[in-house]
């Protein structure tokens, strides 16, 4: 067997971000929202259809998180303040900051926030990171609707926590803040007297929404939604999971997609006239060892069907297939680009 040592030029390293839709609908926005009937004290799972059928797949979760545990029942009455909300809340603080000390902040109008709303988008659904600019969530609480969106169209300087890349939620849609502040005397586009509507993260899929500007009363520029987070004060630990869930269902629009960074190795194959004119295949080769087909003496030619990728132990690492057979003789030279992805 024959080889073509292949040189340095040869090789050529290529990068491509390719966007898609994040939900497993593949369209960018998901209207229809279902949850399972297994309650779960620290997260609501949301499904894209009814969780019983074949089609259905998670697609984010919900979490409430508070700093001291308010907002839903004791795991044990001994410990009261050992609740799933401040699990939650120091689970994505950690995530967030990387350590156990920070609050966490939205915007520039409040220096901390003692609860949090984390909509954390499937690991299928975003791949790499979700796309900046693609976010738009509608809330809808009685008669007052809010649309959001990440301000990474109006962000010149990208700001950077642990996680990754940070950007505030306000109100507008694809990346844009609304044209004028919803109030007199808000500190920015979009900003509520209680800081940003939250923070989007598209490095670690979480969207970070701020309770208290959700809380505000409209007059302020918030969506007015009443949040009850005192201990006890619910019949289950979901409680405020479901209100959220109630109000994206109301808001019936909740459009991202996801980013990914595919590197592709191209392989520039060079085969001369003089080369692979000839086969080893048996089957060219009757049982007294002469050649089967006369012509092919004076006349030799191949098909070529495969690439085959060695490395100096003469061992095998890939295998390319040609989208059919080419043919091969003195008279012909060939390039064939092979195309690693990973």
């Amino acid at each position: 067997m024959s080889y073509t040592r292949l040189d340095a030029t040869d090789f050529v390293v290529s990068s491509d971000a390719v966007t898609a839709p994040a939900w497993s609908t593949n369209i960018p926005r998901l209207s229809t929202f279902f949850t399972s009937s297994v309650s779960n004290d620290y997260y609501l799972a949301v499904y894209n259809a009814n969780p019983t059928g074949s089609n259905s797949a998670i697609q984010f979760c919900i979490a409430y998180g508070h700093i001291n545990g308010t907002g839903s029942v004791p795991l044990n009455s001994l410990v009261p303040q050992n609740t799933p909300s401040r699990t939650n809340y120091g689970q994505f603080r950690n995530i967030v900051y990387g350590d156990n000390e920070s609050r966490v902040e939205f915007g520039a109008a409040v220096t901390s926030s003692s609860d949090l709303i984390a909509i954390a988008v499937d690991r299928n659904r975003y791949k790499e990171a979700l796309f900046p600019g693609s976010f738009n969530l509608t809330l809808t609480s009685g008669s007052t609707t809010l649309k959001l969106t990440d301000d990474s169209l109006d962000t010149s300087v990208v700001t950077y926590l642990d996680c990754g890349r940070a950007y505030n939620i306000v109100s507008g849609t694809f990346g844009t803040a609304a044209n004028s502040p919803l109030i007199s005397g808000a500190p920015g586009k979009g900003y509520t007297l209680t800081g940003s509507y939250g923070t989007f993260l598209p490095d670690v899929g979480l969207i970070l929404l701020n309770p208290s500007a959700l809380r505000a009363s409209t007059d302020k520029g918030g969506l007015g939604m009443a949040f009850s987070t005192a201990v006890g004060s619910s019949a289950n630990n979901s409680y405020n999971n479901l209100e959220v869930y109630k109000t994206i269902v109301s808001g019936s629009n909740f459009t991202l997609s996801s980013q990914e960074t595919i590197s592709s190795d191209y392989v520039f194959v060079r085969i001369k006239n003089s080369e692979y004119n000839y086969t080893t295949n048996p089957s060219f080769i009757t049982g007294s060892g002469d050649l089967l087909y006369s012509n092919y003496i004076n006349s030799p030619q191949t098909y070529m069907t495969t690439v085959g990728m060695y490395n100096n132990n003469n061992e095998l690492l890939a295998v390319a297939k040609l989208s059919k057979p080419l043919v091969k003789d003195f008279t012909k030279e060939a390039l064939i680009r092979v195309k690693l992805d990973w």
